[in-house]
């Protein structure tokens, strides 16, 4: 029985099992994806895709496991990497070059060659690794990141576009860099932005696009460019018991494919458009089930005790991010639904390891197992062996149903592995 679980009891998301089950055989903490859920959104965005050439281009850093990776290329998207290890599994998983965009920031020499030797396109955002990359490549190909000094997300620490941050390129500097890439010949095959994660309207990010359309008209071989990319940071509901209403994808497709199409026809644009979404299409297929160990009131303040440290979830700590919880109850039998104010913490020794604070919920009892929903974009993929925890193990709920082991749990082996002798 469930304390709380309308939710995931609504989508089916346990298919054949329950969390008690999977933690009963795969153990706790453990992060469990939905394949449905995921094919589900990569196929809202795929037909986002009206316009000639207009793409979706998965942010790999969201969730890397191979596994959803696999099935993120089966349903028509392209990837993204922003490291050496991103653009391994890319490729591992059957990612072609031309489908890959290497994204940089900030990053070394030998890792600039590391992506030209694989044959991608190489975005950078600054003039000085413009320099750098061009002459790595002279006469070759490049992309290059802007900043369309507006952003847009729910914490400052997401917003990547505007003034106060460190990413892009400033327009107003176009004359130096045409200069850089006439001094070695290179091609400006692609320019990019991105505005910031977890925008729940459009408009500002149309207006964001439209600022880089006009940048494109700015350049002298505006026939060479092979890609505009408009970043991507679209929102996903969060607080799935408030009802919170979804990112309006009809209206937000109309408008982007309406401005994409006029402009392209306009100008006579032959190349792609790239949207670059990844939490949209990785965070409602994930969450995270853990396991309550204790539970205790300091003063007036109750708090659950639990194994989910921010080792396991660092959202909620990095960025005070919002997580709706289900609660799990062997012998729960449907009476005494009382909500208090509660606190959920982690095992971690640190004031800030917390993942709910302050919140109304049924009272959670020791053993019970809660989840934390819409854990599957930037979950596992921000985990850690601080204090030197375990990582958790990852299972998919396949189509059928049937839960598939797609990451096992560390080992304390693991851990010693990188240690020489």
């Amino acid at each position: 029985m469930s304390v709380r679980s309308e939710y995931t009891d609504s989508i089916n998301f346990y298919g054949k099992e329950t969390p008690h089950s999977l933690i009963e055989k795969f153990g706790s903490p453990l992060y469990v994806y939905n394949e449905n859920i995921l094919r589900e959104r990569c196929k809202d965005l795929v037909g986002l895709c009206k316009t000639e050439g207009l793409h979706i281009n998965y942010s790999a850093k969201a969730n890397a496991n191979p596994h959803l990776l696999k099935i993120v290329k089966e349903e028509g998207c392209l990837v993204d990497a922003m490291s050496p290890g991103e653009l391994y599994l890319d490729m591992k998983v059957g990612y072609k070059p031309q489908e890959v965009l290497y994204v940089c920031n900030n990053v070394s020499i030998d890792e600039m060659k590391n992506a030209l030797e694989k044959g991608v396109l190489i975005s950078v955002d600054s003039l000085l690794q413009v320099e750098q990359l061009c002459q790595l490549n002279p006469g070759g190909k490049i992309m290059v990141r802007f900043n369309p000094g507006i952003g847009a997300g729910h914490s400052a620490k997401v917003v990547t576009g505007g003034k106060e941050t460190k990413f892009g390129v400033d327009p107003e500097k176009l004359p130096e860099l045409l200069q850089i890439l006439d001094k070695y010949n290179v091609k400006l095959a692609g320019i990019n932005h991105h505005i910031g994660s977890l925008f729940m309207e459009g408009e500002s990010y149309i207006v964001a696009a439209e600022i880089l359309l006009d940048l494109a008209l700015r350049l002298p071989h505006f026939d060479d460019l092979e890609i505009i990319d408009f970043g991507g940071g679209f929102g996903i509901p969060y607080h799935k018991y408030e009802k919170q209403e979804r990112f309006d994808l009809q209206a937000f497709s109309k408008l982007l494919n309406e401005t994409l199409s006029a402009w392209a026809k306009e100008y006579h644009y032959k190349g792609k458009f790239y949207l670059e979404p990844g939490r949209y299409i990785a965070a409602e297929c994930g969450l995270i089930l853990g396991s309550v160990y204790n539970t205790k009131t300091n003063g007036t303040k109750p708090y659950v005790g639990t194994d989910l440290g921010f080792n396991t979830l660092a959202r909620p700590m990095l960025y005070d991010s919002f997580h709706d919880v289900e609660i799990y109850r062997k012998d729960f039998d449907g009476q005494n639904t009382e909500e208090i104010e509660q606190t959920i913490v982690g095992n971690i020794c640190e004031s800030g390891d917390i993942i709910v604070k302050n919140r109304v919920l049924p009272v959670i009892k020791e053993n019970d197992i809660i989840a934390m929903l819409d854990a599957g974009a930037y979950g596992f993929s921000m985990s850690s062996n601080y204090t030197q925890r375990l990582k958790p193990a990852e299972v998919l709920i396949q189509k059928d149903g049937s839960a598939k082991l797609i990451r096992r749990r560390d080992t304390f082996e693991d851990i010693f592995a990188t240690i020489p002798e």
